[in-house]
């Protein structure tokens, strides 16, 4: 969280509640940090006809809600969720500095879809009886066989896509089902196709993501996840630990780490390091004079900062030597 961040936060969002009364989702369009107003001078909301009683086609009934959440104690319900989730997606929360207790039991499975959430329960009567109504209303065309309305599923699963719910300034997402709601992307930064960023993770300044950021995991400004690399990150083995990487760092093609970086750290292109991994120190003195050199554990090597890891093509050795700088990105690129 912010320096002058409160426990507290609160706002008005939009509902989605299925027949047998489960919150599917919860859309904040604004949020605020601090103690909330009192029932008297609460702020109105205003969702127009987005607001409605009646079941629609889906099943599903739309419900403003006002949600207070007390940030640093377990998650109480699915607007509370939703609401966490969308103060890292708005960039009023960093990962890791939030409260997610509970999250999985608090949100619902869902079928996302492009007319939006669906209970899973009796899903195909209802789409069904929903691309049955959408085509009896549509114009007629010349071909018959030419679908009028389609519900097309985008995913099931717990949580959405970021960019239905936030759409943060200064960023660029090159697939929208690749970033999760509750993702942190700072100004400057670009997801790339094959990209990835898991909800309660991101990038703290100007990135180029094209490998995997795995929930709990941060990048540093000016690093690069390369294309098919991956951090390991809590809900991927890594268990409690928080692996990060530092500033202007590269974690190469098809690489990966169980281990932090520091800054001005480059891990070469389909290397692994892990935690348990046997690292030789490439100590320059040590050569020269014929003496041996020491071999650590990664962990012991996890933050450091100006490190090198390569193999050794001639003894297949993971090394870790000495770099003085750090990568540099294209500036223009990310002036998003």
């Amino acid at each position: 969280m912010t320096a002058e961040m409160t426990n507290t936060a609160w706002g008005w969002g939009l509902a989605s509640i299925d027949e047998a009364g489960k919150t599917l989702d919860v859309w904040y369009p604004d949020l605020e940090l601090g103690e909330p107003p009192s029932r008297n001078e609460r702020p109105n909301h205003d969702f127009g006809p987005l607001e409605h009683d009646e079941p629609d086609m889906r099943g599903v009934r739309r419900k403003a809600v006002f949600t207070v959440s007390i940030l640093d104690q377990p998650i109480t319900d699915t607007a509370d969720a939703y609401l966490r989730l969308h103060l890292m997606s708005m960039r009023m929360a960093r990962p890791n500095t939030l409260n997610l207790e509970g999250i999985f039991e608090a949100m619902t499975n869902v079928v996302w879809t492009n007319l939006g959430p669906f209970a899973v329960e009796n899903f195909a009567l209802r789409r069904l009886q929903v691309m049955s109504s959408l085509n009896e209303n549509a114009p007629s065309t010349n071909s018959p066989s030419t679908p009028q309305g389609e519900v097309n599923v985008l995913a099931l699963d717990k949580f959405p896509r970021m960019l239905d719910y936030v759409v943060p300034t200064g960023v660029r997402v090159a697939d929208s089902d690749r970033v999760r709601l509750g993702a942190y992307l700072a100004s400057g930064t670009t997801v790339m196709h094959a990209g990835f960023v898991n909800f309660n993770a991101g990038t703290l300044g100007s990135c180029m993501i094209e490998g995997r950021v795995s929930q709990g995991v941060t990048v540093g400004d000016g690093s690069d996840v390369g294309g098919g690399a991956s951090i390991m990150g809590t809900l991927s083995g890594g268990g409690k630990l928080r692996n990060s990487i530092g500033e202007h760092s590269l974690l190469g093609a098809n690489a990966g780490i169980g281990i932090s970086l520091g800054d001005n750290c480059v891990v070469e292109a389909g290397l692994y390091v892990t935690a348990g991994t046997k690292v030789t120190i490439h100590d320059r003195e040590k050569i020269d004079a014929g003496q041996p050199l020491d071999v650590v554990k990664g962990a012991d090597l996890s933050g450091k900062d100006n490190l090198l890891f390569i193999r050794n093509s001639v003894s297949g050795a993971i090394e870790a030597r000495h770099r003085k700088v750090g990568v540099t990105l294209n500036e223009k690129l990310h002036k998003n």
